[in-house]
């Protein structure tokens, strides 16, 4: 499977110009920390960036509460800080999931404009 993928990749480079060839070349898969700083580059940078700081904060203060969960002896005190500290993770992984879907719809994204660059390609060759 491996060699067809190369193969059809070798022919769409061969179709190309050189600049649309680099753009093709640009647009690769990416491991996972090129998708993670990925995240960090366009639009909606701010938003990411807001986002991290929000989960670091929710983090920290789940620590707090798991301490203070462990130093208090009275039941509704250890009902209090376990309800605070699951509210907390969840936060944090809820914003962790935002972030995964961000990645995942950056790599749909990359794969629609190579697929975009293959289809121009071939009607630029058909006409």
């Amino acid at each position: 499977m491996k060699n067809n993928i190369e193969d059809i990749d070798q022919l769409i480079k061969e179709t190309l110009s050189q600049e649309e060839a680099k753009f093709y070349d640009a647009l690769e898969e990416q491991n996972v920390l090129e998708m993670v700083f990925g995240l960090f580059k366009g639009k909606n940078a701010w938003i990411l960036i807001a986002m991290n700081i929000v989960t670091v904060v929710f983090f920290c203060l789940f620590i707090y509460c798991v301490v203070q969960f462990f130093e208090v002896e009275a039941t509704k005190e250890l009902i209090k800080w376990g309800l605070g500290s699951v509210i907390f993770l969840l936060g944090v992984s809820m914003l962790k999931i935002f972030a995964w879907l961000q990645m995942d719809k950056n790599a749909i994204l990359r794969e629609i404009k190579r697929l975009e660059l293959q289809v121009s390609s071939l009607a630029g060759r058909i006409s």
